[in-house]
Order: structure tokens, then C-alpha cells, then sequence
């Protein structure tokens, strides 16, 4: 990903919690097909390895994990963004030279993928899964509320995947280019925004985000 200096983002720590606020990635590989592609929840496990190690899981069903990986995966995490109108700048006014542009988090991790389909492991992945977006609810569901019999039939539907992070990269582009006036400029256009995404790309162009 390219990623000039000024939005670069290298703390690993918080690469981490970049991709668990993101919650939905895009897991790619390249295969002798093409391209393959699956929006998936993923989990990362920071204990494991350098940067980390992510686990989820595809349907049975689905092609891409059939179809041998050539070289490693990629899992995209997108998070907030937002389009900027170059009227919200204070150079407009000034001088005119100005060009649209679009704000964004995101992160990219890759590295080889191993798929499973052993029982024990897709029970572990799929209570851990379920646990970390569960967890906030005040009345949780567990995979132990399903009947054991049904829960094996779902597990006999999906196959386990397993990802250690080899190379982690990110990116926060919030007008961090521009001068202290055009910033304000575009948190104050993006937070009259009726999107809420916007509001939120508001915050964080205005510093009142981490």
C-alpha cells in the first residue's frame, strides 16, 4: 500500500486495534484462477509471532480456499472515510488550487495461509470469534447455547483458515498535508455531512480522535 510519510502508520499496537474497530476484512489471495476475494471477520492474536496472527473461517462451499495460494494472502481492514470537496478549503479562496481528495483509514496484513478443517480447531476459532463480538451484549450468546448436535453440523460446514503476519502496513489520511485552516475547514464541512461516517472522519481530522 502506498503510503507517503505524513500518513503512514507504523506502532503495530495500533495497527492492532485499527483492524479489530474495522471488524469486517476483505481476505485475498491469488491463485493460477486470479484473484479470489471473501468479505470475512477476522481476529487477530497478538501473542502469536512479530505482528501477529489472524484466524477465521469460509464456507465449505466457497472455491477460494480449494484453490492453491501463490505466494502469501492479504487481508485489507477499511475504516472510517469520507470525500473531501476542495470548497472546504481555505486556499480555495486564496489561491484556487485545489483538488478533490478522499480521507480513510486502513490497514493491510499478509502472509501464508493455512487452511484446517479439523473439529477441535474450528471450535476454538468459531467460540473465540463469537466471544470478541458477542462479548459487549448484556445478555451474550455463546456457542454452548446451541444444541451440540447442530453446532457439529455447522462445523462440518466451514473450514478454518490461520494467517501469520509477515509484513503489516497502515495508513491514516486525514488532511495531515494540509495547513491548520484547511483542516478546519473540512471538519467543520464533513460534521454538516448527513452521513455519520462523516462525522466521525470530522472528529478525527480534528484531532478529538485517537
Amino acid at each position: 500500500m502506498y503510503a507517503p510519510p505524513a500518513f503512514r502508520e507504523d506502532d503495530t499496537a495500533e495497527l492492532h486495534a485499527l483492524m479489530r474497530a474495522a471488524r469486517l476484512s476483505n481476505f485475498v489471495t491469488a491463485t493460477a484462477e486470479g484473484l479470489l476475494a471473501t468479505p470475512l471477520p477476522l481476529m487477530i492474536d497478538e501473542s502469536e509471532g512479530e505482528f501477529g496472527t489472524l484466524y477465521g473461517h469460509l464456507a465449505r462451499a466457497n472455491r477460494q480456499w480449494q484453490a492453491p495460494v501463490l505466494g502469501e494472502a492479504l487481508a485489507i481492514f477499511m475504516g472510517p472515510d469520507a470525500y473531501v470537496t476542495p470548497s472546504w478549503y481555505a486556499a480555495k479562496r486564496e489561491h484556487g488550487k485545489v483538488v478533490p481528495t478522499w480521507n480513510y483509514v486502513a490497514v493491510q496484513a499478509s502472509g501464508p495461509v493455512e487452511f484446517f478443517e479439523d473439529a477441535a480447531r474450528l471450535r476454538e476459532v468459531v467460540t473465540r470469534l463469537t466471544d470478541l463480538h458477542e462479548g459487549p451484549r448484556a445478555e451474550a450468546w455463546a456457542v454452548s447455547d446451541a444444541p451440540e448436535a447442530f453446532v457439529e453440523a455447522q462445523l462440518r460446514g466451514i473450514v478454518g483458515l490461520r494467517m501469520p503476519i509477515t509484513r503489516l502496513s497502515g495508513k491514516r489520511k486525514m488532511s495531515q498535508n494540509r495547513s491548520a485552516e484547511d483542516r478546519a475547514g473540512v471538519a467543520e464541512g464533513l460534521q454538516q455531512s448527513e452521513r455519520a461516517g462523516d462525522h466521525v472522519v470530522a472528529e478525527l481530522v480534528a484531532g478529538k480522535r485517537p
